[in-house]
């Protein structure tokens, strides 16, 4: 049974606590993303859980970042790791390849689905959107179509830390330090995100349209002869918290960019392989994509290894031209990653945990809405597969957010985290700025005891904090 919701402001509630780990001070040598507060220290990790250094263990909920897609300490991968290494553990692809590299391609794009015909593994997820963007301007310039150099992007999207990824991602926190620094030639329109951007009284297909006129709009604001590709998440990520686009969107925009000759970039780095239900999530919007990239569940946490898949009639350009990538990165294919993610897919491949995550994401959905109905501040639950996100609101009517001050999702995430479950927090989630979301994406591994574990730890950490809002609007003390 849910519990009742609060009709008055409850006891004062005991404070978060906030362990010290040792090894992780200001004292130590490795540069931490935080200067202020230092990581918690894992000690080791088996399938769902962390075990940290002060003896806790955590369900990780969130698979570190999407990232975690067969759980942590599987054997099978960590033998395939030192097998080949003792191999061959490190070669320059300028002049070799390996037997493992040419494996790990053909294992997942076996038959050229999607006429997706060659795969580059390098090592992140920005790796891949930077060579991304690089072929697909090299594919207008060897069809001598050098004027293009424009990307279109969307609002409140993510593709990377580098410098080009993130000139056409719209996470305005991280941007911020570098406004000035970026590459020119982009432009963002409005997201596929119905909960905040769609006007009321709009239907999903009127909605559709709008997103669809706007983007040819922008096209053609900027001349269509310009631009080299449309980048865009199947479902937005990390930003926005698992924004499934409504039905129709992204086959109107390959329709929109088949009519420029404006090339169609799916960034899967989160997303993709198999988080979904599908192995690619561009499966389950009838689109094909000129250039994918994926990464976090490609080596599934145990090696860096992201991939960009590439469409034949890209390749059939360069064929017909240079006869090249002209794009390379010394770690790339390396055999120690590739074995690694080799070992991941066969993994996922035999146990059929593609369906599996699919049909374990219809439980977590179900949990997640019987659990926190009765959570005044969850305005929305969306996702997909094995990947959801919960956005929370001051009114669930107005949709209001709360004061970006108040922290309200971060602070659920560190009462989840005390009571022993890891889930991953968003804020900015609107518009770069308010809003703020928390997302659930475990490993496809995970047993449905697990999944009511994290669905009930995150209901009574949403409720603590709710009632800590509460209580410190009682009270006119700062939140």
């Amino acid at each position: 049974m849910a519990p009742p919701r609060c009709t008055a402001p409850p006891p004062p509630p005991p404070p978060i606590a906030r362990e010290t780990v040792k090894a992780a001070t200001h004292k130590g040598r490795l540069l931490h993303r935080s200067l202020a507060n230092p990581p918690h220290m894992v000690a080791s990790a088996l399938g769902s859980t962390l075990h940290l250094a002060n003896g806790r263990t955590v369900i990780d909920a969130c698979g570190g970042a999407a990232v975690a897609i067969i759980g942590h300490g599987n054997q099978e991968v960590l033998d395939a790791v030192v097998a080949q290494a003792q191999k061959v553990s490190y070669v320059h692809t300028q002049s070799y390849s390996t037997p493992v590299a040419e494996e790990l391609a053909d294992l997942v794009l076996d038959g050229k689905p999607h006429g997706l015909e060659k795969a580059l593994f390098l090592g992140s997820g920005s790796e891949v959107t930077e060579a991304a963007l690089k072929l697909a301007r090299q594919y207008h310039f060897e069809r001598n179509e050098a004027r293009r150099v424009h990307l279109v992007s969307r609002k409140q999207s993510y593709h990377g830390n580098t410098m080009a990824s993130m000139s056409v991602s719209h996470n305005l926190a991280r941007k911020r330090p570098y406004e000035g620094f970026e590459y020119p030639h982009v432009s963002h329109v409005t997201p596929p995100y119905a909960y905040r951007y769609k006007l009321d009284g709009e239907t999903d297909g009127q909605f559709t349209a709008r997103l669809l006129r706007e983007l040819e709009g922008e096209f053609l604001r900027v001349g269509p002869e310009t631009v080299v590709a449309f980048i865009c998440e199947p479902i937005i990520g990390a930003t926005a918290g698992c924004v499934v686009p409504p039905a129709g969107y992204l086959a109107g925009v390959r329709s929109i960019c088949d009519k420029y000759g404006i090339l169609l970039i799916l960034d899967e780095v989160m997303c993709g392989t198999g988080r979904t239900g599908t192995f690619f999530a561009f499966e389950q919007e009838h689109v094909v994509p000129d250039i994918v990239t994926v990464a976090k569940g490609l080596g599934g946490g145990y090696a860096a290894i992201a991939a960009l898949y590439v469409h034949g009639r890209i390749i059939d350009t360069l064929r017909q031209g240079s006869q090249a990538v002209i794009h390379g990165h010394t770690y790339q294919a390396h055999p120690v990653s590739c074995a690694a993610a080799l070992a991941v897919q066969k993994i996922l491949k035999r146990g059929g945990l593609v369906e599996r995550c699919r049909d374990m994401g219809v439980v977590l959905e179900r949990l997640l809405r019987r659990e926190l109905a009765e959570c005044r501040s969850v305005g929305d639950i969306r996702g997909r597969g094995l990947f959801w996100a919960v956005e929370f609101v001051k009114d669930a009517v107005t949709k209001e957010c709360f004061d970006p001050l108040i922290g309200f999702g971060a602070k659920v995430t560190q009462i989840c985290l005390e009571k022993g479950v890891a889930v991953y927090p968003g804020s900015g989630t609107v518009d770069g700025l308010k809003g703020d979301h928390v997302l659930l994406a475990p490993p496809y591994t995970v047993t449905e005891e697990e999944l009511v574990t994290v669905c009930r730890t995150l209901r009574e950490s949403i409720l603590s904090q709710e009632a800590r809002y509460l209580y410190a609007r009682a009270n006119s003390s700062s939140p």
